[in-house]
């Protein structure tokens, strides 16, 4: 099956190719998204046990949403990497600190990698992501929060940038729709660095 659904956001990125943002279909990326969280790289994303149908169910659930959104991340054509951004305020991780307005929360996949790895590619996406968070006029923060056991991600983002914060307790949520374990987070924050123009 393939997605109809067109990008949001396309960028440029020097020496490294054009990244584009397409919302995810989740009849149509359930698989390869499947494919890709039930490796054991992907543990710290929390669905390693679930079946394809399962994930399109997670994913039909956040594309009902207003407040949370996911996309397929794609490298001049080729699908790289999973996206998610969220607003914090409707989100659990507000129950584990004081939540600004225009705090936006991430999540980012990168999908298996091909051949031998190439230095600067997670650097890349994030860039990218961070240039799509702040084309949003309301955003003024980017909040992320991984697994406090996954050093790798943790310091990515402080190259990245981010400013690191408290290690939380993300509380479990168990709706009939989605449930999510609790999880021991560090969070980290990165400041829009243009607040003043980019707003004005």
């Amino acid at each position: 099956m393939i997605s109809t659904r067109q990008p949001v956001h396309t960028q440029v990125v020097e020496g490294f190719g054009t990244v584009t943002l397409t919302p995810v279909d989740p009849a149509a990326d359930s698989v390869l998204i499947h494919s890709w969280v039930t490796e054991e790289r992907a543990r710290f994303w929390g669905m390693g046990d679930a079946d394809r149908e399962l994930v399109q169910e997670i994913y039909e659930d956040v594309d009902r949403r207003t407040t949370h959104h996911a996309y397929m991340v794609s490298r001049d054509g080729e699908r790289v990497a999973l996206f998610q951004s969220y607003d914090c305020a409707e989100d659990r991780v507000s129950e584990c600190y004081e939540v600004r307005p225009g705090d936006i929360g991430a999540h980012l996949l990168v999908g298996p990698v091909q051949g031998a790895a190439e230095p600067g590619f997670t650097g890349a996406l994030m860039e990218v992501f961070i240039g799509f968070v702040f084309s949003d006029p309301a955003a003024r923060r980017v909040v992320v929060e991984p697994d406090a056991r996954n050093e790798k991600a943790v310091a990515r983002m402080e190259r990245a940038g981010f400013t690191l914060g408290p290690e939380v307790e993300l509380p479990e949520i168990d709706l009939p729709e989605v449930h999510l374990p609790a999880k021991r987070a560090r969070l980290a924050f990165f400041e829009d660095p243009e607040p003043v123009s980019r707003h004005r």
